[in-house]
């Protein structure tokens, strides 16, 4: 898949999937406005990019923030004469028991993953549409959207919602020539999880396919469904998961 002109925003792209994200799109010949609330990550990661001899330019903040939003399609403007796709990767996961689930928690979930998410894809369309040449807009999502898990009542509600957002902006963005979709990642293996006493092997036990995914395993799903392979595709969700949906054991 060859991303040669296209310019890309991806949200919280420091680390893990969303860097992977990124660094793929850049090999491929996209530019590549990379976002991360931590300065140090985003700017890091960006200059592991420009290193490979990719184009990539960072930009920190918050990815709910209406402000940092309008950075993040400003500076693909600004600096590269447009924007053709947006990939809203980032998100928080608060665990809680559901008896206890503070307020402050459940608004800070729902503002990262659905509000910034959101506000994104709204932002990045109407660019998008002013441009009248298309463009495509990717939505992380997450098992937990489709299985319950414990103590991710919040977190999974959210992800369940952005598939249904994914799905309604299609009778909103199909007229632009804009598509929308959902990646949808299993167990992963990221910097943070790999931390974890016990999650490799876990997963690895109870995914059908025998092993955790990559960060590439996402990666490649994700720039397939933003490519110009996929235009035809739109509103729908791709669970790259290992087979674990199809029999749901738990890791608990």
């Amino acid at each position: 898949m060859s991303f040669t002109g296209k310019v890309t925003i991806v949200t919280g792209a420091g680390l893990g999937i969303g860097f992977e994200i990124c660094r793929k799109l850049a090999k491929a010949g996209a530019k590549v406005v990379l976002n991360d609330l931590d300065e140090k990550l985003a700017a890091d990661a960006a200059k592991k990019i420009t290193t490979e001899k990719g184009a990539c330019v960072a930009v920190h903040g918050d990815s709910s923030d209406l402000a940092i939003i309008r950075q993040l399609v400003d500076a693909a403007v600004s600096k590269f004469g447009k924007l053709d796709i947006a990939i809203a990767n980032a998100g928080i996961t608060l665990y809680g028991d559901f008896f206890d689930y503070k307020p402050e928690a459940f608004s800070a979930v729902m503002k990262v993953n659905l509000g910034g998410s959101f506000f994104l894809a709204q932002a990045a369309a109407t660019q998008m549409k002013k441009q009248e040449t298309g463009g495509s807009i990717l939505f992380t999502s997450s098992v937990t959207g489709h299985q319950a898990h414990k103590n991710l009542a919040a977190y999974g509600m959210s992800k369940a919602a952005l598939e249904m957002l994914a799905k309604n902006l299609v009778v909103e963005l199909s007229e632009f020539k804009i598509n929308v979709n959902t990646i949808a990642p299993g167990a992963t293996l990221t910097e943070r999880t790999v931390s974890e006493a016990g999650f490799e092997s876990t997963w690895s036990r109870i995914t059908p396919l025998g092993k955790a995914a990559t960060v590439e395993d996402i990666a490649n799903a994700a720039l397939f469904l933003v490519s110009d392979e996929a235009k035809h595709i739109t509103g729908q969700t791709l669970i790259i998961d290992g087979g674990w949906t199809s029999v749901s054991p738990s890791p608990y």
